[in-house]
């Protein structure tokens, strides 16, 4: 092991490869949470006489709670402290998911997903930069954001596996309930394992009309979006919500730049390197989510799959992201550059989602879907690694959260982005499908296969797009991030200047 942070008069701590263990267990509660409760929803409508008008606000009421509020998450860790609001946050969310639990209509159910959103956003930042401040030699912070990467990317399929096993043999309710143990568990490890370092706190006022044009920005965002999905593109609200986005998001950023104590500091989001990894993530993720619907819909619905057999069918990604994130991205992240590691894993994961887009109504699962499964996840975990710990590399501790705060960021609007943008793209398809073929189908059999024919159709014509969406992340990657190897710097002199031009910080353990 180097001795180089040592050498640099950082004291490492001693407990941070057990904290690790409780900071991965809360990114795995959440990333889980995103996908977990989408198998039980047709479960939990029937029972709670949601109507299918409401339905899409079980999974807005997060969205916008967690997006609208990441970047206040993100500050109010650097100001409060990492380890309390991580803490905090995991108590809320197991407290709002009990409530989910528990729900005994409509609005209490919507109510405990808003609130899982806003104990999320508290959460989520800190737990990120809780690694970014702990994690300081190059080799022990590679293999940090190795495991971390893993659960960030493949989480999302776990969760497909656990709803469906939770709503096939138990009940709908028990996908809220699995938080609570994961929190509570993560939340006293953490309390009793976590020693924040000293000096790493960012104490000036809090930017007021910075939290409040960021809120309101990224939520008319992230509703625009979703809004979209179901009501069109062109609908009067949802363009209202597009429009009202960019003047608070373009207003939020002129506020940041005069401001003494900016919520942002514009500083974290312009810099190249970061700025390359928070586009390029963001653009993986539109894929990614767009992948993860299409391919339960066609095995569920095309193929006749159950939820539990869905949910495992997706093992081949967990199984990729896991070994190009802990062999491929770990071993390499302190050999090579980042886009190195980052613009090949975005190629080899387009490569994937390109086989994906042969999809028939007969395609086999053995032939077709597990190998193109395994090179996405052998592509994103190997991508995910590097751009994750690249996303807090340079910045100073004190602007750790809100740096942290904008990976979640641009992967919950890339999320919202990708499912109603896919979405549109293959609805059309289909509905054209249907139009030129319709006609032709002269039994209720025929026009079933036709139906399911234009299903994957649309699904196709989606992850097309998809592929291309990943080949742009790979140039932007190609272009943006010029930083070199990660344990490069470690050998500057203490107190050198970062890449954003501010005097690093060295952090020191407190007691």
């Amino acid at each position: 092991m180097s001795k180089s942070p040592e050498a640099a008069g950082v004291l490492p701590d001693p407990s941070r490869w057990k904290a690790l263990v409780f900071i991965a267990l809360a990114q795995l509660m959440v990333v889980l949470d995103a996908t977990i409760v989408n198998i039980a929803l047709p479960s939990a409508q029937q029972d709670l006489g949601i109507s299918d008008g409401n339905r899409q606000w079980v999974i807005t009421a997060y969205a916008l709670a967690f997006g609208g509020l990441l970047l206040f998450g993100g500050r109010i860790a650097d100001l409060w402290g990492r380890k309390r609001t991580f803490v905090v946050g995991l108590l809320g969310f197991a407290a709002a998911s009990a409530l989910g639990g528990a729900a005994t209509g409509q609005a209490m159910l919507l109510g405990s997903r808003a609130l899982q959103g806003v104990f999320g956003a508290l959460l989520a930042p800190a737990a990120l930069s809780l690694l970014a401040v702990m994690f300081t030699e190059a080799r022990e912070r590679a293999k940090a954001f190795g495991i971390y990467g893993a659960i960030a990317g493949g989480g999302g399929a776990v969760g497909l596996i656990l709803g469906g096993f939770l709503t096939q043999y138990l009940d709908w309710r028990w996908t809220f309930y699995v938080n609570i143990p994961f929190a509570v568990v993560a939340a006293a490890g953490a309390y009793f394992v976590i020693r924040e370092p000293a000096g790493a706190r960012n104490r000036s006022p809090l930017d007021i009309p910075g939290v409040f044009l960021s809120t309101l920005g990224l939520v008319a965002l992230v509703y625009g979006f979703t809004r979209a999905e179901s009501h069109g593109w062109t609908e009067g609200w949802t363009v209202g919500m597009f429009v009202a986005s960019v003047v608070l998001l373009a207003a939020f950023v002129a506020v940041e730049a005069y401001v003494k104590h900016p919520l942002l500091p514009l500083r974290v989001m312009t810099e190249r390197n970061r700025g390359g990894v928070y586009l390029s993530l963001g653009l993986a993720i539109i894929a990614m989510f767009g992948l993860f619907l299409f391919l339960t819909y066609y095995l569920q619905i095309v193929k006749g799959y159950s939820p539990l057999k869905t949910g495992f069918a997706f093992l081949p990604m967990i199984v990729g992201m896991i070994v190009g994130s802990t062999q491929i991205g770990t071993r390499l992240m302190t050999r090579v550059p980042p886009r190195l590691l980052m613009g090949p894993g975005f190629l080899t994961a387009a490569l994937g989602m390109l086989l994906l887009t042969g999809l028939e109504t007969d395609s086999s699962y053995l032939g077709l879907i597990l190998p193109a499964q395994l090179l996405l996840g052998l592509g994103m975990g190997t991508a995910f690694m590097p751009a994750m710990s690249l996303a807090t590399h340079g910045v100073q501790p004190r602007d750790a959260g809100v740096a942290s705060a904008m990976v979640n960021t641009s992967q919950q609007v890339g999320g919202a982005i990708g499912t109603a943008l896919l979405n549109t793209i293959a609805a059309s398809a289909t509905t054209a499908y249907v139009t030129a073929n319709v006609a032709s189908a002269t039994s209720p059999q025929a026009r079933r296969l036709v139906e399911l024919q234009a299903m994957v159709e649309g699904y196709t014509a989606a992850i097309w797009w998809a592929v291309g969406i990943l080949v742009a992340a790979a140039a932007i990657v190609v272009t943006l991030v010029t930083t070199g190897r990660p344990g490069a710097a470690e050998s500057a002199p203490k107190g050198g200047a970062s890449d954003d031009g501010d005097e690093i910080q060295v952090p020191v353990l407190a007691h």
